[in-house]
């Protein structure tokens, strides 16, 4: 299968390549792909690819609140400028989003068609680009997750690990709670929704189960085998510029609906810790 890949530097993109490396991967790397450029996504139409991945985006949740109109610019017009390539390549796309385009007022897992209202910058300029991929792709699948962490690049998990690991107490927020995901799981799945689906539309996809991020620091210390202590602590005593939702659970009912199970949240970090500390050890 010959597959366009954006953002294949990310955590996410490192994963894909992974479990997709029996296939024809072109691949867009930032800066030369940029999606803000007519020119770099023309490279998608030139391509012809079958499928295009579109993984690139502006994460910074509280970077987007200091810079809106440079997320919109990657996450809401650079997503329209992927899917009108890959409508034009005549292509399949998959691009990803996220639960912050939720405002956490619910009270059970949030379904595919429940009403999105963000609270972000970041939120708005991802569900803008759910919307402008639908309407510029029919063969669009919009992919939401949830916090995300890999071997690559800054995430919660290495980032905790890291600071566990000096023994100086962690603060962790206890009042926001969501779905913690492995990016070889979420690599794992889009896979699978390539090779086994026609999937279009939206669909959630995120590790099994929920906690919070104050419980989610509790089992990466608890894996790693240290005893540095993890405080609670509440959203307000971060003050930080992005407002997030307090409870952004997404239910993948629809995911098991088309054949594919997600691993616990729990199971896929003892695994990942253990992997980071044998990797560690043989450095």
């Amino acid at each position: 299968m010959r597959i366009f890949l954006t953002g294949a530097d990310g955590q996410l993109g490192h994963e894909l390549q992974r479990v997709l490396r029996d296939d024809e991967l072109l691949l867009g790397i930032w800066p030369k792909f940029d999606v803000r450029e007519d020119a770099a996504v023309e490279r998608i139409v030139a391509a012809r690819p079958g499928v295009v991945i579109h993984t690139a985006a502006y994460t910074d949740v509280d970077g987007a609140e200091r810079e809106p109109e440079t997320a919109w610019a990657i996450n809401a017009e650079g997503t329209e400028r992927v899917a009108r390539a890959a409508a034009k390549a005549g292509a399949r796309l998959i691009t990803l989003s996220t639960d912050y385009v939720f405002d956490g007022r619910e009270t059970r897992p949030y379904t595919e068609e429940d009403p999105p209202n963000p609270l972000n910058a970041y939120g708005r300029s991802k569900l803008e680009g759910e919307r402008r991929a639908l309407a510029a792709c029919s063969r669009t699948l919009v992919v939401r997750t949830a916090w995300l962490y890999g071997r690559h690049g800054k995430n919660f998990v290495t980032s905790i690990m890291r600071q566990a690991s000096s023994g100086i107490p962690l603060r962790v927020v206890v009042d926001q709670r969501g779905c913690p995901t492995a990016a070889p799981d979420l690599a794992e799945a889009i896979s699978y929704l390539l090779r086994r689906t026609n999937a279009a539309g939206i669909l959630h996809a995120v590790g099994a189960g929920d906690c919070t991020w104050h419980e989610f620091a509790e089992a990466i210390v608890q894996d790693m085998g240290v005893r540095t202590p993890v405080m609670a602590i509440r959203s307000e005593e971060l003050s930080r510029p992005a407002v997030r939702p307090a409870y952004a659970v997404l239910s993948i009912d629809r995911l098991a609906a088309a054949g594919y199970a997600m691993p616990p949240w729990r199971e896929s970090l003892t695994r990942f810790i253990k992997e980071q500390v044998v990797a560690h050890a043989g450095s």
